[in-house]
């Protein structure tokens, strides 16, 4: 008998084992899956900006990760999981006194917490101090983002407690509802967002005052910023599935299906309304893919709240809506004279802040729609609390921390770094640095005129010392110290006539292959 129990006690306790490796396991798959949407920021906003300023804008990505993991685990996760009281916690420095059993957990909440903070630096881009970056990046981190986490998430935070209330003769427990963070990490980085454009002020010849034109200045490569939206979407599924936190469990299995499904729903639902809104002439009368695209992730971004607790129909409705408040958002941005080069308020705050609402409505146990009474009414009034809480929070400290950047001038590059590109002066790291184009041969490229007739031009590099040079190719410095000055500007005003070889030859001048446009936008 004593055999058998002994026996009965170790297979229990292998269960147990198994159960919580296999949770932490899944936390850090998920976690992984999540930190790869830093790679599809990173793409989108490279993609988003001119090619002066991509040096720039990836290492703002890259640094948001390694920022994150020094600030969030010093000091952040204390904050938002430490215990405390129902506003903040004090505990876990540095990850003291913190099993290693709940490291996987503190990982998948680091990852989380940098997300919040990458959704800044698009809307900031081209125009922002790298100081400026590293100030309000570490205080959403460590600060902001984790008091936030500790309301909504942690099981001692007040919006978790949420209030008792006597309905029917039963007390029921009316709490905040954000499954996988819509209000606590979008709107967080969206009011963020919103507020250091406010300060920042728009970039050089976005809107002009005089005529009330408002120049659409577009980024340096569309497939650029469809890979990273790509990758965004492909994250989302971890992002809302893993906020399960556990797969061990029954219902777990079934838990995580129904969000990942209503993130493809949501998302997909988003994609095709804003796909119409911008044929149909409200923001353009053409099918646009970057609106698309940002509608798609507006539409993961507003089921992130209820993707556990909503229907795939419902998550139609999520979706529809949140293509719908996207568009409005960004409309009023422009209207407002913001300007957000990704569109990152829009898409973040007007996404997440309907998301936030919908569960009141279309949660399948006490949502409005499905049963118009007290309870439903006393979930939308703390949807409501939880939004205007964090919105308050997050946008209010952010507040004081850009106007007090611009205060003491340290927000805004200089008028003359702005128009000549952030990569050099700030990195000396450019993209697409011009010697490294090209090569030492001549080529011809074949064009297809408007009659369907082929014709071909010449190009490459050409001066009056070796207009026919072949051979290894030879850099522009190689090339300045070695022989006569290149040509590489066309002078306009000049007259020129087309020589028996291809090439164009100035009265004052000698023949040139190449001609590059230098513009200030």
């Amino acid at each position: 008998m004593s055999s058998n129990t002994t026996a009965s006690d170790d297979a229990s306790s292998r269960l147990t084992t198994l159960e919580e490796t296999l949770d932490q396991v899944f936390l850090l798959i998920m976690g992984i899956m999540v930190l790869l949407m830093q790679c599809g920021f990173a793409f989108l906003e490279a993609g988003s900006v001119r090619s002066k300023n991509t040096s720039n804008i990836l290492i703002k990505n890259l640094l948001d990760s390694f920022l994150a993991g020094i600030s969030y685990w010093t000091i952040g996760f204390a904050f938002a999981y430490g215990d405390g009281n129902t506003f903040i916690g004090w505990h876990y420095w540095s990850s003291s006194d913190l099993a290693e059993s709940q490291l996987a957990y503190f990982f998948f909440q680091f990852v989380f917490a940098a997300t919040a903070a990458t959704i800044v630096s698009g809307a900031l881009a081209e125009r922002c101090e790298f100081v400026a970056y590293l100030i309000y990046s570490f205080f959403i981190t460590a600060f902001i983002y984790p008091v936030v986490t500790h309301w909504a998430w942690f099981s001692g935070g007040w919006l978790v407690i949420g209030q008792d209330y006597e309905i029917g003769g039963e007390n029921v427990t009316i709490n905040y509802h954000d499954f996988a963070g819509s209000g606590v990490v979008h709107c967080v980085g969206g009011s963020a967002a919103f507020f250091g454009a406010l300060f920042l002020g728009p970039r050089i010849g976005r809107f002009h005052k005089e005529t009330g034109t408002v120049i659409n200045i577009r980024g340096h490569s569309v497939p650029f910023a469809a890979l990273g939206g790509f990758i965004l979407i492909f994250g989302f599924m971890a992002f809302n599935g893993g906020s399960q936190l556990t797969i061990s469990h029954p219902g777990d299995g079934a838990a995580i299906s129904l969000a990942i499904v209503n993130t493809v729903i949501s998302g997909s639902t988003a994609a095709w309304t804003s796909l119409i809104i911008h044929k149909i002439g409200i923001k353009g009368k053409h099918w646009s893919l970057l609106n698309t695209l940002n509608g798609a992730l507006a539409g993961m971004v507003a089921i992130c709240a209820g993707c556990n607790v909503i229907r795939p129909w419902g998550a139609t409705v999520v979706g529809a809506i949140a293509g719908i408040s996207f568009n409005i958002t960004s409309w009023l941005m422009i209207k407002m004279k913001i300007d957000d080069p990704v569109d990152a308020v829009a898409v973040h705050f007007g996404g997440g802040a309907w998301g936030v609402i919908a569960v009141a409505f279309l949660r399948y146990d006490t949502g409005i729609l499905m049963h118009w009474d007290r309870q439903s009414g006393l979930v939308l009034a703390w949807q409501l609390v939880g939004l205007a809480a964090i919105t308050a929070w997050s946008g209010g400290i952010c507040l004081i921390i850009f106007a007090v950047m611009k205060v003491i001038g340290i927000l805004r590059v200089t008028e003359e770094m702005e128009l000549k590109g952030l990569d050099i002066p700030k990195h000396n790291e450019p993209a697409y640095p011009l010697e490294s184009y090209g090569h030492g041969y001549l080529e011809k490229i074949i064009t297809i005129l408007e009659d369907g007739q082929l014709s071909h031009v010449n190009q490459g590099y050409l001066n009056g010392g070796f207009g026919k040079a072949t051979g290894p190719y030879e850099s522009p410095e190689v090339k300045m110290m070695g022989h006569n000055e290149v040509r590489m500007v066309l002078a306009l005003d000049q007259p020129f006539t087309v020589q028996s070889n291809g090439w164009l030859q100035q009265e004052r001048g000698n023949p040139i292959g190449d001609v590059i446009e230098r513009t200030n936008l």
